[in-house]
């Protein structure tokens, strides 16, 4: 069984982790313009038996941008009896849930941790992760990044045989599937083949039971999991970049279809699940890694770089100024400046201490919530030719107070590229890009959208240039197309975000 820690514990003494524990803000709200990724998972093993909280702690930190609503971290001792899973989690980021005091009460050397953004199922305490499930066969603690595009028959399916649902995510779905499996299944990692061939979508799963540390990405290698060690402790991330941060080697990537089993005498893995056609997000490329990532054998920040050369050899424009929107933009504006000749430059001052949440201003105030967090630097643009890069163009709204922000800071002239193809499908791979009819390139040309940002120009990354930004190797572009690599559900599975 779990035991769930008291969260109004206070504390100090371990680097970086807040000694006294902040209340998160239930009403915060994210950036209705920016594309936001369902969440990040981390999990480790460490084979010498020390204590692997903290480390899932800093990894999840690391991992902070990829889900800012709920986190949570679940760990065991492998040494110790089994079924004793010690668990905390909450709403807010790592630490507002997370404190020195709670950190050090989370005894074990083997567990997992999730960063969660809601994009199928409320944004509630109830459905934080990871998720701790106890049952005849003992105890598993799982973390899942992605949607499954099934998960609402297999629900049904599920309740009809008196399943008794604590969450609204897919992610218990998958918990029952597993525990219903491992009764008629010799050992927990066929059990969980036996589920993962019964789900349909995007996951990679982080999964720790009493003896093992799982980590499975599926077939089509919709979302990224690495793998990494650190002396004895193996680890299981969404990112390299939580490799880095923790101090450990990058050994691999999970390929896409595969199964890893970390147990006392090492990896193991199963790659029975493996296919030709494989679906990696482009969007980990263009805008929801970090920079200092690697995916697949591909640098983030050389795709970007690679992105911005092509938008300056395809739409050239004479300008006196490459600007990037902070942060994703600015990697592929270096690369346009790079390949352009014109000179890289600086145009806003990004407010630190406001993330991609935040209390967005009453309609009676005057505040702008492009201007809280960014505000455009007039000793840079004033008199100047401009272009602009971004990442993306969802719904437009933010793209037009952004180009008004920098002809208001005197900027003569204002072109904007995008390092991407135009947006015009919803995704249903674990990414909130909302409906067709709410994404502003959908239905109209270039020319009318640029005219709706007030820009002087717009061009858009050419949809050709995407296999250079994943090194030549397969991707989804449901997202630009219509055709994405495993067919969309039957029924629309995508949660709004709530408050």
């Amino acid at each position: 069984m779990s035991q769930n820690l008291k969260s109004d514990i206070t504390a100090s003494g371990l680097p970086g982790i807040p000694g006294r524990k902040e209340v998160a803000c239930q009403n915060m709200e994210y950036d209705e313009e920016a594309l936001h990724e369902e969440c990040g998972v981390f999990g480790a093993y460490d084979l010498a038996g020390h204590d692997v909280a903290k480390t899932i702690y800093y990894g999840l930190l690391s991992l902070q941008h990829r889900g800012q609503e709920s986190c949570g971290i679940a760990v065991s001792d492998t040494k110790g009896p089994k079924g004793n899973v010690l668990s905390h989690k909450g709403m807010g980021l790592c630490s507002e849930v997370f404190d020195a005091d709670i950190i050090e009460k989370l005894k074990g050397d083997i567990g997992v941790g999730h960063d969660r953004y809601s994009t199928a199922g409320a944004s509630t305490p109830a459905n934080a992760q990871p998720l701790v499930l106890s049952y005849i066969k003992g105890t598993l603690a799982l973390a899942h990044n992605g949607n499954l595009t099934n998960a609402p028959a297999l629900r049904r399916k599920l309740a009809e045989t008196g399943a008794i649902f604590q969450t609204t995510i897919d992610t218990e779905v998958i918990a029952y599937h597993i525990a219903r499996q491992r009764v008629q299944s010799a050992t927990v990692e066929e059990a969980i083949l036996k589920t993962c061939r019964m789900l349909q979508g995007s996951y990679s799963l982080v999964i720790a039971s009493p003896r093992k540390l799982i980590g499975v990405r599926d077939p089509f290698g919709f979302r990224p999991l690495c793998i990494g060690k650190r002396d004895a402790c193996y680890i299981l991330a969404s990112e390299s970049c939580a490799l880095d941060t923790v101090g450990a080697e990058f050994i691999r990537d999970v390929e896409p279809g595969e199964m890893v089993m970390i147990d006392a005498n090492g990896i193991h893995s199963d790659k029975s699940m493996c296919q030709e056609k494989h679906g990696r997000c482009i969007f980990e490329y263009i805008y929801f890694a970090r920079p200092d990532s690697v995916i697949d054998g591909m640098s983030v920040y050389h795709s970007r770089i690679l992105a911005g050369k092509a938008l300056a050899k395809d739409s050239p424009v004479d300008a006196d100024l490459v600007v990037g929107v902070p942060e994703s933009g600015n990697a592929a504006a270096l690369g346009y400046a790079m390949e352009s000749g014109i000179h890289y430059g600086q145009a806003f001052v990004k407010n630190a201490y406001v993330g991609r949440t935040f209390i967005k201003p009453a309609q009676s105030q005057r505040e702008n919530a492009v201007s809280v967090k960014l505000n455009p630097l007039k000793g840079a643009v004033a008199g100047k030719r401009v272009i602009m890069i971004d990442d993306s163009i969802v719904r437009g709204t933010t793209s037009g107070k952004i180009v008004q922000s920098l002809r208001d800071a005197g900027a003569t002239e204002v072109h904007v590229r995008i390092a991407s193809p135009p947006f015009r499908y919803p995704c249903y791979f674990g990414t909130d890009v909302p409906d067709s009819d709410h994404l502003i390139a959908y239905g109209r040309e270039s020319e009318e959208i640029c005219k709706m940002i007030g820009a002087d120009s717009l061009a858009y990354l050419d949809i050709k240039r995407l296999p250079e930004l994943t090194g030549g190797k397969q991707f989804c572009q449901g997202c630009f197309t219509g055709e994405w690599p495993s067919p969309p559900p039957e029924e629309d599975i995508r949660g709004e975000h709530e408050a």
